[in-house]
This record gives C-alpha cells, sequence and structure tokens, in this order.
C-alpha cells in the first residue's frame, strides 16, 4: 500500500476549511475514469464565479465515515463525503477571508470542467474566521 502523509504534517498547520462533496457522474460532466485517490490536486472554483473562469489552487483531502484522513493512496475516493481544505497560496487568505464562509458552495475543477460540488461546513484556520 502507497500511503498518503497527511498535508497537516507536510505544510505544518491545520486544514483552512472542510465541505461535504459530491463528485459528478460521467452523465453529469463529470470524471470519465472515476473517483480519484487520496493526493488528487483538483482547483476550487467559487460557487457564482462560472463566467469568471477563475480557479484557485485549494485542495481537498478526504475523509473516511470517521472523520480520519485516508491515507491508502491504492483505493479511490468516495462519490461523496467530507474533506478537509488547503488554501497553497496564504497570501491569499485575506481574499479568501471575504469570501469562504459556513455554506458556501463551490466546484472541485480539473481545468474547465465541473468534476464534484461541494459546500463548505466547517471554518478550522482563525486566519478565515
Amino acid at each position: 500500500m502507497e500511503n498518503h502523509i497527511a498535508y497537516e504534517k507536510v505544510r505544518n498547520r491545520e486544514c483552512d476549511f472542510i465541505v461535504e462533496y459530491r463528485f459528478f457522474s460521467g452523465e453529469e460532466g463529470g470524471r470519465k475514469t472515476g473517483n480519484p485517490i487520496q493526493g488528487y490536486r483538483s482547483d476550487f472554483m467559487y460557487s457564482g464565479d462560472e463566467n469568471l473562469k477563475k480557479l484557485w489552487m485549494i485542495w481537498p483531502e478526504f475523509l473516511d465515515n470517521e472523520n480520519n484522513i485516508i491515507l491508502d493512496k491504492t483505493i479511490r475516493v468516495p462519490t461523496s463525503g467530507k474533506a478537509k481544505m488547503w488554501i497553497l497560496n496564504e497570501t491569499l487568505y485575506e481574499l479568501h477571508r471575504e469570501r469562504i464562509k459556513i455554506g458556501l458552495k463551490g466546484f472541485f475543477m480539473e481545468g474547465p470542467h465541473k468534476v464534484a460540488e461541494c459546500e463548505v461546513i466547517q471554518i478550522v484556520n482563525l486566519s478565515l474566521k
């Protein structure tokens, strides 16, 4: 088994926020190759920004049913569940602080394609509160 190294350990801090997500099926325009594995590095787009086509480097880290980080990189993540979200460019916290709120909707993006929808359920990083 290839293990994922938790971003908290790599980045030496907590995640920024937590979402509930759902990957779209192929019929809905989602991924044709099935769900990704842990370590998937999609971009993030805020709902309502579709016309702007503005993407952000905010990566998901998927949790299992007990809210533990999925470490096995040989299995696909669930179609729906929870994910910790990591803002990669910490200099953009002020911009994201204005936007990220409980209930905010967004998308996991692969290029111009929405592959999953998500909703913010918890803000973890105090810089965003």
